[in-house]
């Protein structure tokens, strides 16, 4: 919004020229996305205080000590999270970018069917939300439309082409069936980092990391030159998405400043169905998909983690690990929170060096 009303007068007061700048709106909307939910936290945390009362339903297959320490403590911290980011992302992106609407789709439509969900859990006091189902369902639409949108905006040229990493220029065709490819990123991305939000901390962090990652990745890809020189597949437009990128990360900061342990809030499916969403459009506008497993591999050794679990189960009656997702699996055999929280994250951060790594290794 403010690209459109400022940048025109740069004419006239050289000063608005920055705002033709990716790296200076990046920064805007850091800083606005932070402020707004770090300003905005005590209040809203207040009032979901209040009307929870009970706070978030504690699962009770889970570790016991969450029964004690987290019991009381208000979920829904993800509208916190979308407040920022949506306000950032509307001040400081040029919005005539199609991206940009496809990118807002999924974190909105992600957020309100995690906020559906949140809100099913707390009416019921209970740990079961809104069906599998009927929330798969309603995750494939939003993603349908997002991937339309983004295909649309693409053109032939390179919507249908899933890019290979670690060889130079190398594109597969997928013709037709990128579209259900593109939705199960969508909907595996945000489902992962969903099963990664069971302790205080651990998965807003790797989404701001690999949001982080994912920033200097659309300002590359959006670049001919700099796409030229990395042999990456070069896609106009999409280094507007940096800027969105940049958005996540302030929200995200703003809100782990309540989510550190002990948290005072949890981000909910609000936040995290939004953010894994978010994480997943951005990977496929880029034609870093493959990318995404790797940045984002914490949140999916925590999938497999589950899978592998109820697979073992089903078959043998027996369970690989003690508690799944396999935090749990730590927690249970020892480690305290923060340390298992801090782990993560470190791992986080080297995953995201790798998956940065395969800009170069061509």
């Amino acid at each position: 919004m403010l690209y459109h009303f400022l940048y025109p007068l740069s004419d006239d007061f050289g000063v608005f020229n920055l705002f033709r700048y990716l790296t200076f709106r990046a920064g805007g909307a850091l800083m606005t996305a932070f402020l707004i939910s770090f300003l905005c936290g005590p209040s809203i945390i207040g009032m979901l205080k209040k009307k929870q009362k009970k706070g978030q339903p504690i699962r009770l297959d889970g570790p016991e000590s969450h029964l004690l320490t987290k019991q009381g403590t208000p979920t829904m911290g993800g509208f916190l999270i979308l407040l920022g980011l949506s306000v950032g992302t509307l001040l400081w992106t040029d919005l005539s970018n199609q991206y940009i609407w496809a990118c807002l789709v999924v974190t909105t439509g992600f957020g309100f069917i995690g906020f559906l969900d949140d809100y099913q859990k707390i009416t019921k006091s209970s740990s079961d939300g809104v069906s599998g189902k009927l929330k798969l369902l309603m995750e494939i639409v939003v993603s349908v439309i997002a991937v339309l949108i983004v295909m649309d905006k693409a053109g032939d040229a390179i919507s249908s082409q899933l890019a290979i990493p670690l060889f130079k220029n190398a594109l597969i065709d997928l013709g037709w069936f990128m579209i259900p490819f593109a939705i199960f990123i969508l909907v595996g991305a945000s489902n992962s980092v969903n099963l990664t939000d069971g302790l205080d901390g651990l998965a807003i962090m790797p989404v701001i990391i690999a949001s982080g990652t994912f920033a200097l990745i659309s300002y590359l890809v959006g670049n001919s030159v700099f796409a030229s020189y990395l042999q990456v597949t070069y896609v106009p437009g999409s280094g507007e998405l940096a800027v969105f990128c940049a958005a996540i990360i302030g929200a995200g900061l703003g809100f782990l400043w309540y989510n550190a342990p002990p948290a005072m809030i949890f981000m909910g499916d609000t936040g995290s169905l939004a953010l894994g969403g978010a994480l997943g459009i951005v990977s496929v506008i880029t034609k870093h998909e493959i990318v995404l497993g790797i940045v984002g591999g914490l949140f999916v050794l925590e999938t497999v983690s589950v899978i592998i679990q109820v697979v073992s189960f089903k078959l043998t009656g027996k369970r690989v690990f003690r508690m799944a997702p396999i935090h749990h699996h730590y927690e249970q055999k020892g480690w305290s929170e923060p340390t298992i929280v801090i782990r993560f994250w470190i791992i986080a951060v080297l995953l995201a060096l790798v998956g940065l790594a395969t800009l170069k290794l061509r």
